[in-house]
């Protein structure tokens, strides 16, 4: 019985670890799913071609076109992405000001490079890209004993050991020490540089908000309550008026029996929804207050509407408060 308590203990604790620091183990999957793709590509793919004017551009093209991939794709999975394009198209940007707008754009920025930085920094700390790429541009007059009349076309095949002509062998491991040196030192400043460059945005950020520190991480638990119900409700709503419509066709809908069960408990509730309804639930969303009391989405804002019987016209006229996005 102790070993169940503590088992259980344990996996109620890690429970709550994970739901409220979704977003760091978030961000740690991404960095490791990195780590297993830029080792993978180094294993398999990776192969310099020792040859002057070919080893920079590769070497370039190894480290910033995957990163450029993972940039791009981060950004079209952030769905704050798509909520700023839906607020461009239904409101052109007449509700967001200039700081709101910069503020939405660091959110969708800051997950998407974290992929990418991983990328950059693991290929500068191992060094085989950075090698390949900066190999012809040594200076063989700079290295202690090098035999005069090589030329970049020599440096260039350092890379590919045996390839290196036999005389120049024993200055290899010198060469690709130093190379190695100079994309790991680049790498570490690169990492330093970007941990206090987090932690000072993390710093401005939290100084410039005017909710509390608990009332903020309340916000943060509402947003991912509310998705998670709002995405699992809207399964069903989608669910029910499919039936519905399969039914009025065919005069019969087949269904599962849990499906069954879903169609007649809510099969009353189930009707279509308007376009300005959906309009309004849609776009980018700032924290805001209305009376003292505070509006945690554009959910939580058209309920509170809805339920107020408020004009249109009154839609947006709350007092916005705080122009930055919870991460």
């Amino acid at each position: 019985m102790a070993a169940y308590a503590l088992v259980t203990q344990n996996f109620k604790f890690a429970s709550l670890f994970f739901k409220s620091k979704d977003v760091m183990i978030f961000n740690g999957l991404i960095a490791l799913g990195t780590v297993a793709s830029q080792t993978a590509y180094n294993v398999f793919a990776f192969d310099c071609p020792c040859s002057p004017g070919r080893n920079y551009y590769y070497g370039i093209a190894a480290i910033g076109a995957p990163a450029l991939a993972f940039f791009i794709v981060g950004v079209m999975l952030n769905k704050r992405t798509w909520d700023l394009v839906s607020e461009c198209r239904l409101r052109r940007f007449k509700k967001l000001s200039t700081a709101a707008a910069f503020a939405v754009l660091g959110s969708i920025m800051g997950r998407a490079v974290v992929a990418p930085l991983t990328w950059t920094v693991l290929s500068l700390l191992q060094g085989l890209a950075y090698t390949c790429a900066l190999s012809e541009f040594t200076d063989p007059s700079s290295v202690k004993g090098f035999p005069p009349g090589y030329y970049s076309e020599d440096m260039a095949k350092f890379p590919c050991k045996e390839s290196v002509p036999t005389e120049l062998q024993g200055f290899w491991a010198e060469i690709d020490r130093r190379l190695k040196y100079e994309s790991q030192l680049i790498g570490w400043l690169v990492v330093a540089g970007t941990s206090l460059m987090v932690f000072l945005v993390m710093c401005t950020r939290h100084c410039s908000s005017p909710l509390g520190y608990q009332q903020e991480e309340y916000w943060k638990k509402y947003r991912a309550n509310e998705k998670t119900l709002f995405r699992r409700t809207a399964a069903v709503h989608a669910q029910l008026m499919a039936a519905k419509y399969v039914e009025s066709f065919f005069g019969f809908v087949a269904l599962e029996n849990d499906e069954k069960e879903h169609v007649l408990e809510h099969q009353a509730a189930a009707s279509p929804i308007c376009s300005t309804e959906w309009n309004r639930v849609s776009g980018v969303y700032l924290y805001r207050e209305k009376n003292g009391l505070p509006l945690y989405s554009r959910l939580n804002k058209w309920a509170t509407y809805n339920e107020q019987n408020a004009r249109e016209e009154d839609f947006d006229k709350e007092m916005e408060v705080f122009d930055s996005l919870i991460a």
